[in-house]
């Protein structure tokens, strides 16, 4: 345990370095708390996307880094804002109609337009919360409403009242002229609407505990700051729950890393220490555009794992958080077969690489033996030459490439197999386009086919790869990338493909020849 931990101390795996950082904030003890506690927060305004389970994933890393380099104990808050008014529909739900009639209602006094929960924000908070759940999460999950009206954050809410000129002032300095006459860090609830209402303060009486305001009507009402009747601003709660709490560490994307500066000032006015941060970069869509709950676009949970397993899930999630990353349909056959590579790999790599991997972080340490044999890939284009419906088609296949080979024996590729049967007839087959050779592709395609045929060997990949490699030099491709794409083209229907000596290893070296026969007769591409 002691070389780990010095090995971890040295490690460039960025949950290390993050860890690291963390650890010196305690240098001169632990906290007086007795544990190092980390937050991710939720907007549950929408359905949960994948941006927000990254952020518990991630967190969740650095925890586990934090646990191999301090014996100090660690917590884990998942913290849901959802006593924040309703600001618009979103694009993505059911009963839009009903949903606008609640507009500035807290999300947990909205009804839930699917019908299941008692609120739209429980709903969203139960969809957050078996998502963490279905990854093995240990966390403990923090509903603001309950917060509020539980009493836990009165306390802070009093102090906010007694130092609202300081508050204030940091505030109005990030605010434009106009923003500055009516603003104001706490957003009373109405008595009689239920809404959340953004009007100036007539007074804030600090030895009370209460708020003076008119509301949109013009009449009068005074309310305590306590109870759940007023709720802060989303940038001073953020401050406020990091004080109220003993928040040592929380992340957030991009678009947060301007306003670090108030959230750490309001925590600091409210007599609490700002958390250590990692800011990342946000997901973007196929087109380049930021994810959105409210838009729902970008990929969701449920349709990821619809298609690969968990582990490729947070596979994707550890590679590189400070670079802005596209999310969309064609990253999760690429992180099935990287994140197997790795878990292959870790079986033989001494301690420092094992503690580089992914899969270390993934799975803290404890990295199950992969048992996917076959990339994703092929497993991809075998369905599509096939015409698998169901994943005992490829299994043929399968198990004659690798006698001894079965679902029992190799429970990851069993899996993969379904996932890519499923993944190919929804996603690829609806886009799949063949093409007819040319007559230089024409030429060597029927050339491949007769190599293939004289064979005599083993049909093992290298050794197909090498005939395929050989057919494109003869006839002059150049580069040789433009003789795979013309095979991928014609025989797979796709620009890209599996490496094709793997492909016709497992497929079978007379089918891949009566494969290419179908296609130079034209019986793949539409008529």
């Amino acid at each position: 345990m002691a070389d780990l931990r010095r090995l971890a101390m040295e490690s460039k795996a960025w949950p290390f370095e993050e860890a690291r950082a963390l650890l010196r904030r305690y240098e001169a003890g632990p906290p007086a708390k007795g544990h190092v506690l980390f937050e991710t927060g939720y907007g549950p305004s929408g359905l949960p996307h994948i941006g927000t389970f990254g952020e518990v994933l991630r967190t969740t890393m650095i925890r586990r880094a934090f646990e191999l380099l301090s014996d100090i104990p660690t917590r884990l808050i998942v913290f849901s804002d959802d006593l924040d008014g309703m600001r618009k529909v979103p694009e993505n739900v059911p009963n839009p109609a009903m949903l606008r009639e609640h507009l500035q209602r807290p999300l947990t006094s909205v009804p839930d337009p699917f019908g299941e929960y008692d609120s739209f924000g429980a709903h969203n908070n139960a969809m957050l919360r078996r998502f963490l759940d279905t990854f093995g999460f240990d966390y403990e999950f923090i509903s603001a409403t309950d917060f509020y009206r539980s009493g836990r954050f009165d306390p802070t809410l009093r102090r906010a009242a007694e130092t609202y000129d300081d508050i204030m002032r940091i505030m109005l300095a990030s605010l434009r002229e106009e923003r500055q006459q009516t603003y104001s860090c706490f957003l009373p609830i109405h008595p009689e609407t239920g809404r959340v209402l953004y009007v100036p303060m007539k007074e804030v009486n600090a030895t009370e505990g209460t708020i003076t305001f008119d509301d949109e009507e013009g009449r009068e009402w005074t309310l305590p700051v306590t109870g759940g009747q007023v709720k802060l601003q989303w940038k001073p709660d953020f401050g406020a729950r990091w004080a109220a709490l003993g928040v040592d560490f929380e992340m957030y994307g991009k678009d947060h890393a301007s306003n670090t500066p108030i959230y750490d000032g309001i925590c600091r006015t409210l007599g609490g220490r700002a958390p250590e941060h990692f800011v990342y970069e946000l997901f973007l869509d196929e087109f380049g555009q930021k994810i959105s709950k409210s838009k729902g676009n970008g990929l969701t949970i449920d349709e990821w794992l619809t298609y690969a397993a968990t582990d490729s899930l947070s596979y994707f999630m550890y590679q590189k958080p400070r670079t802005a990353k596209r999310l969309h349909w064609d990253v999760i056959p690429r992180a099935v077969d990287e994140y197997h590579q790795q878990a292959r790999a870790f079986g033989g790599q001494d301690a420092a690489a094992q503690l580089a991997n992914p899969v270390w972080h993934i799975h803290g340490g404890k990295v199950p033996a992969s048992t996917l044999t076959v990339p994703f890939a092929v497993l991809l284009n075998l369905a599509a030459v096939s015409g698998a419906e169901d994943r005992a088609v490829l299994w043929k296949y399968l198990s004659r490439h690798a006698p001894g080979t079965s679902p029992e024996t190799h429970p990851d590729l069993d899996r993969a197999a379904g996932y890519a049967v499923r993944y190919f007839n929804d996603r690829v087959k609806p886009l799949r386009s063949y093409r007819l050779p040319d007559a230089r592709e024409r030429a060597a395609m029927a050339d491949l086919a007769q190599r293939l045929a004289a064979h005599d060997g083993a049909a093992e990949a290298e050794a197909l790869q090498t005939i395929v490699y050989a057919v494109g030099k003869d006839h002059g491709f150049e580069p040789l990338r433009d003789w795979f794409r013309a095979l991928y083209e014609v025989l797979l229907g796709a620009p890209d493909g599996p490496r094709f000596g793997a492909f016709a290893a497992i497929y079978g070296i007379e089918e891949t020849v009566a494969l290419i026969g179908r296609a130079l007769e034209g019986g793949l591409a539409a008529p």
